[in-house]
Protein backbone atom coordinates (compact mmCIF):
# COMPACT_ATOMS: atom_id res chain seq x y z
CA UNK A 1 0.00 0.00 0.00
CA UNK A 2 1.66 3.50 -1.48
CA UNK A 3 5.27 3.57 0.12
CA UNK A 4 4.76 1.11 3.16
CA UNK A 5 5.19 3.57 5.85
CA UNK A 6 1.39 3.23 7.22
CA UNK A 7 0.58 -0.58 8.67
CA UNK A 8 -2.38 -2.64 8.07
CA UNK A 9 -5.46 -0.19 9.85
CA UNK A 10 -8.52 -1.33 9.22
CA UNK A 11 -10.73 -4.22 11.36
CA UNK A 12 -9.76 -7.61 10.62
CA UNK A 13 -11.66 -8.42 7.30
CA UNK A 14 -14.97 -10.26 8.22
CA UNK A 15 -17.80 -11.79 5.92
CA UNK A 16 -19.64 -9.24 4.15
CA UNK A 17 -22.14 -7.89 5.59
CA UNK A 18 -21.50 -9.31 9.12
CA UNK A 19 -21.66 -6.67 12.33
CA UNK A 20 -18.78 -6.12 14.57
CA UNK A 21 -19.59 -4.09 17.37
CA UNK A 22 -17.32 -1.25 18.33
CA UNK A 23 -16.42 -0.63 22.04
CA UNK A 24 -14.82 2.77 22.67
CA UNK A 25 -12.42 3.93 21.00
CA UNK A 26 -8.74 3.82 23.10
CA UNK A 27 -6.07 7.44 22.24
CA UNK A 28 -3.77 4.01 20.69
CA UNK A 29 -6.15 3.09 18.12
CA UNK A 30 -6.57 6.56 16.95
CA UNK A 31 -3.42 5.49 14.68
CA UNK A 32 -5.28 3.52 11.92
CA UNK A 33 -7.07 7.25 11.05
CA UNK A 34 -3.47 8.51 9.65
CA UNK A 35 -2.63 9.46 5.78
CA UNK A 36 -4.42 9.93 2.93
CA UNK A 37 -9.09 9.63 2.92
CA UNK A 38 -10.51 10.19 -0.36
CA UNK A 39 -13.63 11.27 0.14
CA UNK A 40 -15.08 9.52 -2.22
CA UNK A 41 -17.56 10.72 -4.75
CA UNK A 42 -20.72 8.74 -5.47
CA UNK A 43 -21.00 7.46 -9.58
CA UNK A 44 -24.49 8.15 -11.17
CA UNK A 45 -25.68 6.29 -13.89
CA UNK A 46 -28.82 8.11 -15.89
CA UNK A 47 -30.02 9.55 -12.78
CA UNK A 48 -29.37 6.28 -10.08
CA UNK A 49 -26.64 4.90 -7.84
CA UNK A 50 -23.95 3.27 -10.30
CA UNK A 51 -22.95 0.92 -7.55
CA UNK A 52 -21.09 -1.62 -9.36
CA UNK A 53 -18.97 1.53 -10.22
CA UNK A 54 -18.98 2.24 -7.07
CA UNK A 55 -17.56 -1.00 -5.77
CA UNK A 56 -14.70 -0.70 -8.75
CA UNK A 57 -13.51 2.54 -6.97
CA UNK A 58 -13.24 1.21 -3.81
CA UNK A 59 -11.07 -1.82 -5.33
CA UNK A 60 -8.89 0.93 -7.36
CA UNK A 61 -8.04 3.18 -4.39
CA UNK A 62 -7.49 0.09 -2.08
CA UNK A 63 -4.55 -0.61 -4.79
CA UNK A 64 -3.45 2.85 -5.26
CA UNK A 65 -2.52 2.78 -1.92
CA UNK A 66 -5.31 5.53 -0.20
CA UNK A 67 -5.66 4.19 3.67
CA UNK A 68 -9.07 4.78 4.32
CA UNK A 69 -12.28 6.04 2.61
CA UNK A 70 -14.46 8.57 3.75
CA UNK A 71 -17.92 7.46 1.53
CA UNK A 72 -21.12 10.44 1.42
CA UNK A 73 -19.52 13.65 2.63
CA UNK A 74 -20.36 16.48 0.81
CA UNK A 75 -17.96 15.41 -2.17
CA UNK A 76 -20.14 12.77 -1.95
CA UNK A 77 -23.07 14.34 -3.12
CA UNK A 78 -24.60 13.82 0.27
CA UNK A 79 -26.96 17.07 -0.02
CA UNK A 80 -29.04 15.88 -2.86
CA UNK A 81 -28.77 11.89 -1.73
CA UNK A 82 -32.17 10.56 -0.52
CA UNK A 83 -31.69 8.81 2.93
CA UNK A 84 -32.02 5.50 1.93
CA UNK A 85 -29.61 6.09 -0.79
CA UNK A 86 -27.04 7.35 1.71
CA UNK A 87 -27.05 4.66 4.01
CA UNK A 88 -26.72 1.82 0.43
CA UNK A 89 -23.64 3.90 -0.22
CA UNK A 90 -22.40 3.27 3.17
CA UNK A 91 -23.00 -0.13 3.61
CA UNK A 92 -21.72 -1.24 0.19
CA UNK A 93 -18.21 0.64 0.59
CA UNK A 94 -17.91 -0.68 4.00
CA UNK A 95 -18.73 -4.39 2.40
CA UNK A 96 -16.70 -3.71 -0.57
CA UNK A 97 -14.13 -2.75 1.99
CA UNK A 98 -14.44 -5.74 4.14
CA UNK A 99 -12.04 -4.22 6.87
CA UNK A 100 -8.99 -4.03 4.55
CA UNK A 101 -8.58 0.04 5.30
CA UNK A 102 -11.10 2.14 7.30
CA UNK A 103 -14.03 3.49 6.45
CA UNK A 104 -15.22 6.98 8.16
CA UNK A 105 -19.22 7.41 7.06
CA UNK A 106 -20.37 10.84 6.67
CA UNK A 107 -23.18 11.25 9.13
CA UNK A 108 -23.81 14.96 9.31
CA UNK A 109 -27.12 17.18 9.42
CA UNK A 110 -28.35 20.22 10.94
CA UNK A 111 -30.94 18.15 12.65
CA UNK A 112 -29.59 16.47 15.17
CA UNK A 113 -32.52 13.58 14.91
CA UNK A 114 -31.49 13.03 11.47
CA UNK A 115 -27.57 12.73 12.37
CA UNK A 116 -28.10 10.31 14.93
CA UNK A 117 -29.88 7.68 12.19
CA UNK A 118 -27.02 7.89 9.97
CA UNK A 119 -24.43 7.47 12.89
CA UNK A 120 -26.64 4.14 14.05
CA UNK A 121 -27.06 3.00 10.89
CA UNK A 122 -22.84 3.35 10.07
CA UNK A 123 -22.58 2.10 13.13
CA UNK A 124 -24.89 -1.24 12.50
CA UNK A 125 -23.02 -1.57 9.43
CA UNK A 126 -19.41 -1.89 10.54
CA UNK A 127 -17.94 1.48 9.63
CA UNK A 128 -14.90 2.38 11.45
CA UNK A 129 -16.02 6.10 12.66
CA UNK A 130 -18.49 8.46 11.27
CA UNK A 131 -17.56 12.45 10.15
CA UNK A 132 -20.17 15.45 11.65
CA UNK A 133 -20.20 18.32 10.23
CA UNK A 134 -20.96 21.08 12.32
CA UNK A 135 -24.74 22.13 11.67
CA UNK A 136 -25.19 24.55 8.76
CA UNK A 137 -28.32 26.81 8.31
CA UNK A 138 -29.33 27.04 11.14
CA UNK A 139 -26.04 28.61 12.77
CA UNK A 140 -25.89 27.03 16.60
CA UNK A 141 -24.09 28.76 19.74
CA UNK A 142 -20.70 26.73 20.72
CA UNK A 143 -22.98 25.85 23.06
CA UNK A 144 -25.38 24.32 20.46
CA UNK A 145 -22.37 22.61 18.96
CA UNK A 146 -21.41 21.11 22.20
CA UNK A 147 -25.38 19.96 22.87
CA UNK A 148 -25.45 18.19 18.97
CA UNK A 149 -21.92 16.26 19.13
CA UNK A 150 -22.72 15.51 22.76
CA UNK A 151 -26.19 14.01 21.64
CA UNK A 152 -24.34 12.27 18.49
CA UNK A 153 -21.37 10.37 20.80
CA UNK A 154 -24.03 9.28 23.12
CA UNK A 155 -26.14 7.57 20.52
CA UNK A 156 -24.03 4.57 19.92
CA UNK A 157 -20.30 3.37 20.08
CA UNK A 158 -18.84 4.68 16.65
CA UNK A 159 -15.78 7.53 17.01
CA UNK A 160 -16.71 10.88 15.65
CA UNK A 161 -14.35 13.12 13.42
CA UNK A 162 -15.32 16.63 13.55
CA UNK A 163 -15.91 18.37 10.56
CA UNK A 164 -15.75 21.79 10.39
CA UNK A 165 -16.30 23.52 7.63
CA UNK A 166 -17.14 27.41 8.51
CA UNK A 167 -17.31 28.57 4.73
CA UNK A 168 -20.23 25.83 4.15
CA UNK A 169 -21.95 25.89 7.60
CA UNK A 170 -21.39 29.44 8.59
CA UNK A 171 -20.61 28.58 12.43
CA UNK A 172 -17.34 27.90 13.39
CA UNK A 173 -16.09 25.36 16.01
CA UNK A 174 -13.57 27.26 18.40
CA UNK A 175 -10.40 25.50 19.88
CA UNK A 176 -11.95 25.68 23.28
CA UNK A 177 -15.15 24.35 22.00
CA UNK A 178 -13.35 21.56 20.32
CA UNK A 179 -11.17 20.72 23.48
CA UNK A 180 -14.45 20.25 26.01
CA UNK A 181 -15.40 17.94 23.20
CA UNK A 182 -12.18 16.20 22.78
CA UNK A 183 -13.00 15.14 26.39
CA UNK A 184 -15.88 12.96 25.38
CA UNK A 185 -14.07 9.16 24.79
CA UNK A 186 -15.29 8.86 21.09
CA UNK A 187 -14.79 12.58 19.42
CA UNK A 188 -11.48 11.14 18.06
CA UNK A 189 -10.46 14.51 15.71
CA UNK A 190 -11.51 16.76 13.41
CA UNK A 191 -11.26 16.99 9.60
CA UNK A 192 -10.21 20.90 9.72
CA UNK A 193 -11.11 22.60 6.47
CA UNK A 194 -10.91 26.00 8.12
CA UNK A 195 -7.95 27.11 6.19
CA UNK A 196 -5.92 28.46 9.28
CA UNK A 197 -2.83 26.24 9.85
CA UNK A 198 -2.03 27.78 13.60
CA UNK A 199 -5.56 26.10 14.25
CA UNK A 200 -3.34 22.69 14.19
CA UNK A 201 -1.15 24.16 17.01
CA UNK A 202 -4.48 25.71 18.92
CA UNK A 203 -6.18 22.48 18.66
CA UNK A 204 -3.15 20.57 19.72
CA UNK A 205 -3.10 22.80 23.48
CA UNK A 206 -6.98 22.44 23.77
CA UNK A 207 -7.75 18.64 22.48
CA UNK A 208 -4.06 17.30 23.30
CA UNK A 209 -1.47 16.13 21.01
CA UNK A 210 -2.92 12.92 20.17
CA UNK A 211 -6.01 13.80 19.16
CA UNK A 212 -6.51 13.39 15.16
CA UNK A 213 -6.04 16.58 13.19
CA UNK A 214 -7.32 15.60 9.42
CA UNK A 215 -6.57 18.68 6.63
CA UNK A 216 -9.89 19.55 5.31
CA UNK A 217 -7.82 21.36 2.04
CA UNK A 218 -5.70 19.74 -0.10
CA UNK A 219 -4.15 22.66 -1.12
CA UNK A 220 -2.45 23.43 2.38
CA UNK A 221 -2.37 19.39 3.56
CA UNK A 222 1.35 19.33 3.22
CA UNK A 223 1.79 22.41 5.64
CA UNK A 224 -1.28 21.16 7.95
CA UNK A 225 0.75 17.99 8.90
CA UNK A 226 3.83 20.31 9.27
CA UNK A 227 2.15 21.91 12.56
CA UNK A 228 0.87 18.70 13.81
CA UNK A 229 -1.79 16.89 11.88
CA UNK A 230 -1.75 13.41 10.79
CA UNK A 231 -3.75 12.88 7.31
CA UNK A 232 -6.21 14.98 4.72
CA UNK A 233 -9.71 14.10 3.36
CA UNK A 234 -9.13 14.90 -0.06
CA UNK A 235 -11.41 15.36 -2.98
CA UNK A 236 -7.86 15.43 -5.52
CA UNK A 237 -7.09 11.65 -3.87
CA UNK A 238 -10.36 10.79 -6.44
CA UNK A 239 -8.27 11.40 -9.00
CA UNK A 240 -4.73 10.78 -8.06
CA UNK A 241 -4.65 8.41 -4.92
CA UNK A 242 -1.31 7.30 -5.42
CA UNK A 243 0.24 10.48 -5.48
CA UNK A 244 -1.69 12.06 -2.50
CA UNK A 245 -1.05 9.15 -0.35
CA UNK A 246 2.81 9.14 -1.20
CA UNK A 247 2.51 13.14 0.05
CA UNK A 248 0.84 11.71 2.92
CA UNK A 249 3.46 9.44 3.90
CA UNK A 250 6.59 11.60 2.84
CA UNK A 251 5.33 13.67 5.57
CA UNK A 252 4.44 11.31 7.94
CA UNK A 253 8.30 9.83 7.71
CA UNK A 254 9.78 13.36 8.26
CA UNK A 255 10.84 13.89 4.68
CA UNK A 256 9.40 16.96 4.00
CA UNK A 257 11.38 17.59 0.85
CA UNK A 258 10.14 14.55 -0.99
CA UNK A 259 6.34 15.58 -0.34
CA UNK A 260 7.25 19.15 -1.51
CA UNK A 261 8.26 17.38 -4.68
CA UNK A 262 4.93 15.48 -4.84
CA UNK A 263 2.91 18.46 -3.55
CA UNK A 264 4.19 20.96 -6.76
CA UNK A 265 3.31 17.76 -9.57
CA UNK A 266 0.21 17.99 -7.75
CA UNK A 267 -0.86 22.01 -6.81
CA UNK A 268 -2.15 22.93 -10.09
CA UNK A 269 -4.65 19.57 -10.16
CA UNK A 270 -5.74 21.16 -6.57
CA UNK A 271 -6.45 24.75 -8.01
CA UNK A 272 -8.36 23.44 -11.17
CA UNK A 273 -10.82 20.65 -9.29
CA UNK A 274 -11.81 23.62 -7.20
CA UNK A 275 -11.73 26.45 -10.16
CA UNK A 276 -15.30 25.02 -9.76
CA UNK A 277 -17.42 23.13 -7.61
CA UNK A 278 -14.83 20.68 -6.17
CA UNK A 279 -16.37 17.51 -6.83
CA UNK A 280 -17.58 18.50 -10.40
CA UNK A 281 -13.97 19.09 -10.97
CA UNK A 282 -13.37 15.38 -9.73
CA UNK A 283 -15.61 13.35 -11.44
CA UNK A 284 -14.79 15.00 -14.78
CA UNK A 285 -11.26 14.39 -14.13
CA UNK A 286 -12.41 10.54 -13.56
CA UNK A 287 -14.20 10.53 -16.72
CA UNK A 288 -10.78 11.32 -18.65
CA UNK A 289 -9.41 8.32 -17.16
CA UNK A 290 -12.21 6.09 -17.37
CA UNK A 291 -13.43 5.65 -13.86
CA UNK A 292 -16.90 6.57 -13.55
CA UNK A 293 -19.24 9.36 -14.95
CA UNK A 294 -18.94 12.57 -14.62
CA UNK A 295 -22.81 13.00 -14.17
CA UNK A 296 -23.51 15.31 -10.60
CA UNK A 297 -27.08 16.28 -9.55
CA UNK A 298 -28.33 19.65 -9.84
CA UNK A 299 -28.47 22.12 -8.24
CA UNK A 300 -24.74 21.10 -9.85
CA UNK A 301 -23.63 21.34 -13.02
CA UNK A 302 -21.10 19.84 -15.36
CA UNK A 303 -17.97 21.93 -15.80
CA UNK A 304 -17.39 24.90 -18.51
CA UNK A 305 -15.07 24.05 -21.41
CA UNK A 306 -12.56 26.88 -19.97
CA UNK A 307 -12.24 24.48 -16.56
CA UNK A 308 -12.24 21.32 -18.47
CA UNK A 309 -9.08 22.60 -20.35
CA UNK A 310 -7.75 24.16 -17.03
CA UNK A 311 -7.97 20.38 -15.60
CA UNK A 312 -6.39 18.58 -18.51
CA UNK A 313 -3.43 20.70 -18.36
CA UNK A 314 -3.30 19.71 -15.08
CA UNK A 315 -3.68 16.36 -15.14
CA UNK A 316 -0.99 16.26 -17.70
CA UNK A 317 1.61 17.88 -15.19
CA UNK A 318 0.92 15.72 -12.70
CA UNK A 319 1.58 12.74 -14.96
CA UNK A 320 -1.80 11.31 -14.96
CA UNK A 321 -2.47 11.70 -18.65
CA UNK A 322 -0.67 12.07 -22.01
Amino acid sequence: MGGGLLPQQGRNQRSPGSFAPHRVTTRKERVMFKGSFPALVTPFKNGELDLDTLKKLVEWHIGEGSHGLVPVGTTGESPTLTHQEHETVVEEVVRAVNGRIPVIAGAGSNNTLESIRFMQHAAKVGADAALVVTPYYNKPTQAGLIAHFTALHDCCELPIVIYNIPGRSVVDMTPDTMGELAKLPRIVGVKDATGDLARVSQQRITCGKDFVQISGEDATAHGFNAQGGVGVISVTANVAPKLVAQVQEATLAGDYARALELQDRLMPLHQAIFTEPGLVGAKYAMSRLGLCSEEVRTPLIGLTEPTKQLVDDAMRHAGLMN
